[in-house]
């Protein structure tokens, strides 16, 4: 499996799948914990998980700042001719202390302070008492949930992608399985979701460690040279992608709040419904974005130009596949996401086409957008990367947020839609003006 002189369709559609299976089933977790525990306790089990959704980005986006910045760097140096190999796994060691540092972070925060964070995203009344009990288990294993991102995007990079793949379903499954178990046959309501979740989470990271004792692994812990540069370029390169998810949880809680002042525990019910639908939308974006990743990036470094462009075209038909499907299925059927995940009152699915229908308008151009970011950060151009992520994570999308309902309430919900057409604008512009600059053998590039 070599990156610069295998088969492009062939590596591409490997990695898609290993990539995609494994970023379907990290949104298992939410997914089939809001799923159940909504059957189990109706509309307000729904909107209590809606709440916890900002804690799961944020611990998601700080695996992948380490994991992509990382990697996306190993990677790059993988592929100059003039390699140095000694400083590929720096880049490892650095991201995995880094993982460390973080997760120890939020796990004194969550253990400590989850009561006020949980307030902070518009948890109150019986809502913050099924929160609150939901992370019970959870916070036994928070280090499990960011080292599983971390891991995973390496593995892939280390040309394992089936391992991390593997790692997630193992977890996934069990999550599936457990859910069931512990909160219909246990009858633990919420708190046995949450039991489910973190053993799953526990389990995955335990699979993907078993990489380190493969012949195929190529990672090892060594002492960094340049301990602190190394992690500024770390975190540079990987600030997009996790501003991602961290931006996902602060459109939460600013979704939370303007809809509980305009509309209500109902439509906050929807809310919390479609935009775990929005998290599957995002994952086909992070599949394409994952598989594409390492080739680019290897490519890059090798000066390649014509191996990206073939790549690039692939990931492009796969975004439009993912944008049709997920448009069409959210205008054509919108209750369909309901009855998945609850049962549902009439005042709910009084509401619920009109809030679906606005809000998967912007699943047309959601993933284009988010692969974008994927690209521009294997061509080493953090700072596009970073504009794009910023305007649809927060400014643009913060700034309708306020804006819209001031107008009508409901237009809330063309929030994602506008925003997702004005990045798209930009970000087009410059995967043209990027990928015409591309490097065809001769040019050099400062890694």
């Amino acid at each position: 499996m070599n990156f610069t002189s295998g088969k492009i369709r062939s590596l591409y559609f490997k990695y898609l799948t290993a990539a995609f299976g494994s970023a379907l089933m990290t949104s298992v977790y939410s997914i089939v914990d809001m799923a159940m525990v909504g059957q189990y306790q109706g509309p307000e089990g729904t909107a209590a998980l809606a709440v916890v959704a900002p804690i799961w980005n944020i611990i998601y986006s700080l695996g992948l700042l380490m994991g992509i910045g990382g990697s996306v760097i190993l990677s790059t140096l993988k592929g100059k001719a003039d390699k140095k190999l000694e400083n590929e796994n720096e880049y490892f060691t650095v991201a995995v202390m880094g993982s460390l540092f973080l997760a120890a972070i939020m796990w004194i925060v969550i253990v400590f302070f989850d009561r006020e964070l949980l307030m902070f995203f518009g948890a109150q009344g019986q809502l913050l008492s099924l929160a609150e009990t939901y992370l019970i288990p959870i916070k036994f294993v928070i280090p499990s949930f960011l080292f599983v991102q971390m891991l995973a995007a390496f593995l892939r990079n280390d040309k394992n992608p089936t391992l991390a793949t593997i790692g997630v379903l193992s977890g996934g499954i069990f999550n599936m399985i457990g859910d069931y178990i512990f909160i219909f046959v246990f009858d633990m309501g919420i708190y046995g979701g949450g039991l489910a979740t973190a053993m799953g989470s526990v389990i995955s990271c335990l699979v993907m460690l078993t990489h380190f004792l493969s012949t195929r692994n190529s990672l090892s812990l060594m002492k960094p040279t340049k301990i602190f540069y190394q992690f500024n370029r770390v975190v540079i390169t990987g600030f997009s992608t996790f501003f991602i998810d961290i931006a996902m949880g602060i459109l939460t809680i600013l979704f939370n709040r303007q809809i509980m002042k305009y509309l209500g525990t109902n439509a906050l019910s929807v809310y919390g419904i479609i935009v775990n639908v929005s998290t599957f939308v995002q994952c086909c974006a992070y599949s394409v974005g994952q598989a594409s990743q390492p080739i680019i990036s290897v490519n890059y470094g090798a000066k390649l130009g014509h191996r990206i462009k073939e790549t690039l075209k692939y990931a492009l038909y796969s975004v439009m596949f993912f944008s049709l499907f997920w448009t069409l299925l959210s205008l054509l059927v919108p209750n369909i996401y309901i009855y998945i995940f609850m049962h549902p009152t009439k005042e709910i699915l009084k509401i619920a086409p009109t809030i679906i229908r606005c809000y998967a308008l912007s699943f047309l151009l959601l993933p284009f957008n988010i692969f974008s970011t994927y690209y521009f950060q294997a061509l080493l151009k953090p700072k596009s990367s970073f504009i794009v992520s910023v305007s649809r994570g927060m400014i643009i999308s913060g700034i309708l947020i306020y804006m819209l309902p001031l107008i009508q309430a409901n237009y809330l919900w063309l929030t994602m839609p506008i925003t997702e057409f004005i990045v798209a604008i930009y970000a087009i512009m410059l995967m043209i003006r990027y990928t015409r600059q591309l490097p065809n053998g001769h040019e050099t590039i400062d890694v």
